[in-house]
């Protein structure tokens, strides 16, 4: 169990061992989650990533996405259509 102090401002120094548990370094952002009667600290950018994850769930199968080749054909694709786009303004 690590312990920390509060300051005058509210602010307290996350635990070494606890900033290492969590993944984050200087800079980065921690959420406050309430669970029950708890406050859960987590790293927001894995919270994000696990949110974004979660809406994406299935959309690969969806649209015939099996490997990467398939993502490369559809960013060569989305290129093309804009550069296109892009040329068929300059005429």
């Amino acid at each position: 169990m690590e312990v920390a102090k509060i300051t005058s401002g509210g602010q307290i120094t996350i635990p070494i061992d606890v900033r290492k548990k969590l993944g984050v370094k200087e800079g980065d952002k921690v959420v406050f989650i309430e669970d029950g009667s708890r406050i859960v600290v987590a790293n927001a950018a894995k919270i994000a990533f696990a949110n974004m994850r979660a809406a994406f769930a299935g959309e690969a199968e969806r649209l015939g996405i099996k490997d990467e080749g398939d993502v490369v054909a559809i960013v060569d694709d989305v290129r093309e259509e804009m550069w296109k786009e892009r040329c068929a303004d300059n005429n």
